[in-house]
């Protein structure tokens, strides 16, 4: 069931059948100079990342969501996805969300889910489901960035497009098909209360996408959305955060996103503790100088790849040398699976310090959104496990660590 939402509200005065409906717009829920995005991801649950949920690839050649439902069929596909939909992330989790003193949630959602496009595997539902997350939210009192995680013929090639492999996007209709999913978004939810803001695209690739093609994307969703009177979020591209500082003047309620990990490179992940804090910290200096709100809409409390499956299904880790051409750094034993509460005192102490210091971080420019909710044992980024064993401060501003950026 698609959920229509008005965005507006209209006056009646004097209202016969001839008068024309003037309509009121309404402002942003909320305001990115006075208070501090504070968020958490809904990962793995409208689009599949083995990493996240490894038991759905488990005893199958899948690889991502579309081999999922290439190799499942679309009947046992549908009858598995609909089962994670309803169980992975309920009204509960934002409930909880909230009384850890998040205000925000952001949703990704694959573009298969809103347009289903001829000829592809993918199941549909989760569209249906994600009108009932919004209620759950607004319920909860959370604001909601609903993220376009996954767009036609992938914009990145990683396997959280909905498509490992090849980048596609950027070529015949992939734009444009794009732009009408982000339409039927902006239709069917931008008037919801809950609903803060949209991301036009999740980490399109930057190196393999020509960057006028990502900008006009940009400036043409954008003007499609602007007067849905939602914030309009973009991400950098992987072009670097301080690249996009003279991007968008006049063009109101545009919000720059940007993805900080230091574990995907060899010459950061080989860094000790002091080395990761230090590049947080900053990084959440170059935040603040784009002159825009600008928010880490993605990072984690990982000092290390370890995470099963983390680098791709089947692939193995930089940490301990197992991804093919990494060098051995150290062991992942206890790191790969498991919870929060079996990691040794160091890596609880180490992580329990990074996360502090991106806290300060991030929150010099307009704020943060963890990745991710919960997991299926991947401790480093289990935002649910590391709350519960103490890595992650409650309240959110209490500091273990305190001062550890200097500002």
């Amino acid at each position: 069931m698609v959920r229509q939402y008005l965005s507006v509200a209209v006056s009646l005065l004097a209202l016969s059948s001839a008068s024309p409906i003037t309509p009121i717009k309404r402002g942003l829920s909320f305001d990115y100079s006075s208070q501090k995005v504070r968020g958490v991801n809904t990962g793995g649950w409208f689009v599949l990342e083995p990493w996240i949920t490894p038991s759905l690839f488990e005893g199958n050649g899948a690889k991502d969501e579309w081999t999922f439902t290439e190799q499942l069929g679309k009947d046992a596909a549908k009858s598995r996805l609909q089962q994670h939909w309803n169980s992975w992330i309920t009204q509960d989790d934002f409930n909880q969300m909230a009384r850890a003193g998040l205000n925000h949630v952001r949703i990704p959602i694959g573009y298969w889910s809103v347009l289903p496009r001829d000829g592809d595997p993918y199941v549909q539902g989760a569209y249906d489901k994600l009108g009932e997350a919004l209620d759950w939210a607004s319920g909860a009192g959370l604001k909601v960035m609903i993220d376009l995680h996954g767009a036609p013929e992938s914009q990145n090639g990683f396997d959280n497009s909905g498509k490992y492999g090849n980048v596609g996007w950027g070529k015949g209709d992939s734009v444009e098909y794009t732009k009408k999913v982000l339409n039927k978004i902006r239709d069917d939810h931008a008037g919801h209360p809950a609903v803060n803001s949209i991301q036009l695209l999740n980490e399109p690739m930057g190196f393999s996408v020509d960057m006028n093609t990502i900008r006009q994307f940009y400036m043409d969703g954008w003007g499609n959305l602007k007067d849905s009177n939602v914030g309009v979020v973009i991400h950098d591209a992987f072009a670097g955060v301080t690249s996009w500082g003279g991007f968008g003047g006049g063009m109101k309620n545009l919000v720059l996103d940007t993805h900080h990990y230091e574990i995907f490179v060899a010459e950061q992940i080989s860094q000790d503790i002091d080395g990761h804090i230090s590049m947080a910290c900053d990084f959440g200096k170059q935040m603040a100088s784009t002159g825009k709100p600008t928010i880490a809409g993605e990072w984690t409390g990982g000092i290390t790849d370890c995470a099963k499956w983390l680098n791709g299904k089947d692939k193995g880790a930089r940490y301990d040398g197992t991804l093919q051409g990494s060098s051995k750094l150290g062991d992942c034993y206890g790191k790969s699976t498991g919870s929060v509460a079996s990691l040794s005192s160091d890596d609880k102490s180490n992580i329990g310090r990074f996360i502090e210091a991106q806290l300060d971080a991030y929150e010099q420019a307009a704020g943060w959104v963890f990745w991710t909710w919960k997991t299926e044992g991947a401790p480093e980024w289990d935002m649910q496990d590391l709350l519960a064993n103490g890595l992650f401060p409650q309240p959110l501003n209490k500091r273990n660590y305190p001062n550890q950026c200097g500002y």
